[in-house]
């Protein structure tokens, strides 16, 4: 029981095995589902990154798109986000996407979400 003015405990990222190490190449980008939401699994030379699947421009699908290094464009209009951060590269889109905490366990690559 909490004393009075505790703050609540912090609630841990709930991981989520999404793949397999081979299932998504270098240079490539993957949809994964999790929970209700559609993740971009990118893999960035052995290296993953978990970001929103939907461009915050127009809808399209990222994992459609191109992966260059740390960048993804979107099919539909070009707009490009960094999968690291999720930060806008170049415009149309002016709105950052959403990240999640990805992670390898074996051969097995997890997503982390909020718990």
């Amino acid at each position: 029981m909490r004393q009075s003015g505790e703050k609540p405990p912090v609630m841990a990222k709930g991981f989520h095995r999404v793949a397999q190490v081979s299932q998504v190449l270098p240079g490539q980008a993957k949809v994964v589902r999790v929970a209700d939401r559609e993740i971009a699994l990118c893999n960035v030379g052995g290296r993953f990154y978990a970001i929103a699947n939907i461009c915050t421009h127009d809808g399209g699908s990222l994992d459609q798109g191109e992966l260059t290094g740390h960048v993804i464009e979107c099919p539909r209009h070009g707009a490009q986000f960094n999968v690291k951060t999720g930060e806008v590269v170049r415009a149309p889109a002016l709105v950052p996407l959403k990240t999640y905490e990805a992670r390898v366990q074996g051969d097995d690559v997890e997503v982390g979400l909020e718990a």
